[in-house]
This record gives structure tokens, C-alpha cells and sequence, in this order.
């Protein structure tokens, strides 16, 4: 299997930068990966989304399977044409989207027969569909092991069962995988919030890794209701058992104060759909949080939205303007938003990478977080 070259540049306490080297283009870490669900970053052309500083974006299997098809994708030349990216696309595995929407869903140890929340018809996705999507159909750069996600809260026997179900479908998945020059697979570690299981799932899939495995590592299961402390905690006792020369993934994460504690722990890679989802419902990220633009304070504010960030939607629409434009509920607010928040998010994983590469990481770490819990509204 195809590892791509991931070279660390720097190190600061347990922060580290450096570059994922993938045959489409290279990526920064940290990274923050804008979620293109389905086959778009909603409310943004893809040329904002990588001149706003992403190297890359992820690709929802499960969407994407259910609507246009999977097929369909392929017929079309893959999702990297269809969808107008030039470069690298991580696909998620199908499985979060599974448990968080099917309407009736049945997991065994082939895979999860479930119901579209589309149209109602069902489906069977097991860890060879998963990659046949992933890999072959969708013609992503990075694909996922099919998981389950397990609930939360869990008892540790669920937990346990759950850990090790996904455990067994890493290993199939990485047979459907096979050898491939272009394309890497991740392996997804479990536990819930149980170290003892953290530890075993982490163990195992680096014992895979180390005879010929997986090219990355995920942390899955969390965002999914443990709050941010426990997800720290999660995060203090798992990192330790991943390799350090391959690439660390915290799933679905998040609000910009657990992106920086993440790092702080030795995290590389992130996604969320907070800056565009937040977007369409007039929120503002920025280091002391996020504001409301509809908040009548703003009205006849003529201030752009943050003059620090370099991109048109942050500096050349005022907060008056954009005040109007969702108070009015006009598409182009929800645009001007996602745009500036996807530029945020990736300043901000500019601004850490170069803190890194300083030896400030620290020093950056206790600012923001100072900053974030004093003007936090």
C-alpha cells in the first residue's frame, strides 16, 4: 500500500508541523479539511476554498453513495473532476453518517444494512463496499476502514464489542484495499472514552500498520455528545500508542479551541463542518469565538467582518452589510460567511504551523486560550 511521505518539520512540545506529501499535491499539517459533503463545500466555489489556504478537502461516502450514486461518480470521472478539485480528497468511510441519519439501520458482522434517509431504500455497506466507493468509484486520495461509531455514553462491554467489530472490519477493509501506487487507507481507532480500550484499538491497528498497513491513523468516536474535557482526555491517553512518523486524524473536530488542544497533543490532521454550517446561520468565527452578525449591535457597523484575515469575504463586505443580508435571509450572507469562516479556520492553521516552526507553539497555545475563555460570548 502506498504511504505517502510524511516529513516533520518541526516540533514544539508534543505540536509538530510538517507536510503529507500525496501524488495530487501536498498538504500542511496541521490541516484543517473544509467537508464537502457532497461533492461541494456548500456556498463556495472551489477556487475560494483553496485560495482561502486548503490543500484539501473531504468527501462523505454515504452522501455521495445515496445521491448522484456512487457509479454514477465514477461514470463521470471521479469526484476529483466532478466536483472541480484539483487536489487531494479524503473520504470518510460512510459509517458516522449511517449511525447519526439512517432511519433504520441493522449492524451484523457483514457490515450495516440500513435505510436512506432520501428515499427509504436500503443498502448494505460492508468494509469492501466501503472502499470499493472510496477507492475505486469515488477515486478518493485518502479512504477511511468502514467503523462503527459507537454510542455515547456506552457501557464498556458495549464499548468493548463495538471497539473490536471495528477492529475486524479494518482488517477486511484493508484486504479490499489491496496494493495501490496513488492512494493510502487510514485505520480508525475505537474505545469510546475507556482508555484500556483506546489503548487495545490503537495497538492493534498499528501492529497492522507495521507489516504492511495502513499509511494513517483516525480517532474516531468523538464529538458525538462527551464533551470537550473528555475529548482531551481521550486524546492524552491514545496519541502516545500512534506511530510518530505517520499522520494523527481527530475525526469530525471542531471549534477552534479544540483544534488548538488537539495539536497541543500531537494531532495533524481535522475536519468539521462548523465554519460553513455556522455560516448559513449567521455565525462569526473568530479566536475569542464565534458572534452573531444578526445581533442588532452590528446594523449600522460599517467594520469588515475581520480585517487580519486575507480573503475578500473577510475585509470587503462590512457587518452592516452582512447584518442586512441574513436578517433578510439572502444567499449571499450564508456565502460571505462560510467564505470568511473557511478562511478563519485556515489562518488559524497557518498562524500554529508557523508557531511550531518557531518553537512558540506554547506561548501561542496559552494566548489563544486566555483569549478564548475572557471573550468567549
Amino acid at each position: 500500500m502506498a504511504k505517502f511521505p510524511f516529513e516533520i518539520s518541526a516540533q514544539s512540545g508534543n505540536a509538530r508541523t510538517g507536510v503529507l506529501k500525496t501524488s495530487r499535491g501536498a498538504i500542511r499539517t496541521p490541516a484543517f479539511m473544509p467537508v464537502g459533503t457532497a461533492g461541494t463545500v456548500k456556498g463556495l466555489y472551489m477556487d475560494q476554498v483553496r485560495d482561502a489556504g486548503s490543500d484539501i478537502i473531504l468527501g462523505n461516502t454515504y452522501h455521495l453513495m445515496l445521491r448522484p450514486g456512487a457509479e454514477r461518480v465514477k461514470r463521470l470521472g471521479g469526484l476529483h473532476k466532478f466536483g472541480g478539485w484539483r487536489g487531494p480528497i479524503l473520504t470518510d468511510s460512510g459509517g458516522f453518517q449511517v449511525w447519526s441519519l439512517s432511519k433504520l439501520r441493522k449492524m451484523t458482522e457483514e457490515g450495516v444494512t440500513f435505510q436512506s434517509h432520501i428515499d427509504g431504500s436500503k443498502h448494505l455497506l460492508s468494509p469492501e463496499r466501503s472502499i470499493e466507493i472510496q477507492a475505486d468509484l469515488l477515486g478518493a486520495d485518502i479512504s477511511m476502514q468502514l467503523d462503527e461509531c459507537t454510542d455515547f455514553p456506552a457501557t464498556f462491554e458495549a464499548a468493548q464489542k463495538s471497539m473490536h467489530l471495528s477492529l475486524r472490519w479494518g482488517e477486511r477493509s484493508l484486504r479490499a484495499f489491496g496494493e495501490r501506487e496513488t492512494q493510502t487507507l487510514f485505520a480508525i481507532v475505537q474505545g469510546s472514552t475507556f482508555p484500556e480500550l483506546r489503548k487495545e484499538s490503537a495497538q492493534a491497528s498499528v501492529a497492522e500498520h507495521v507489516s504492511g498497513g495502513y499509511g494513517g491513523f483516525a480517532i474516531g468516536g468523538l464529538a458525538v455528545g462527551e464533551g470537550h474535557d473528555a475529548m482531551c482526555e481521550v486524546l492524552d491517553y491514545t496519541v502516545p500508542f500512534l506511530p510518530k512518523n505517520r499522520p494523527r486524524y481527530l475525526m469530525g473536530v471542531g471549534k477552534p479551541i479544540d483544534l488548538i488542544e488537539a495539536v497541543a497533543r500531537g494531532v495533524d490532521m481535522f475536519d468539521c463542518v462548523i465554519p460553513t454550517r455556522s455560516g448559513r446561520h449567521g455565525q462569526v468565527w473568530t479566536d475569542a469565538g464565534p458572534y452573531n452578525i444578526k445581533r442588532a449591535e452590528f446594523s449600522e457597523d460599517l467594520s469588515p467582518l475581520d480585517s487580519e484575515i486575507f480573503c475578500p469575504a473577510s475585509q470587503d463586505y462590512s457587518k452592516a452589510y452582512v447584518h442586512h443580508l441574513i436578517r433578510s435571509q439572502e444567499l449571499l450572507g450564508a456565502m460571505i460567511l462560510s467564505w470568511h469562516n473557511i478562511a478563519y479556520f485556515q489562518n488559524l492553521m497557518q498562524r500554529i504551523r508557523a508557531s511550531i516552526l518557531e518553537g512558540e507553539f506554547e506561548l501561542f497555545y496559552q494566548n489563544f486560550k486566555k483569549k478564548w475563555r475572557s471573550e468567549s460570548r
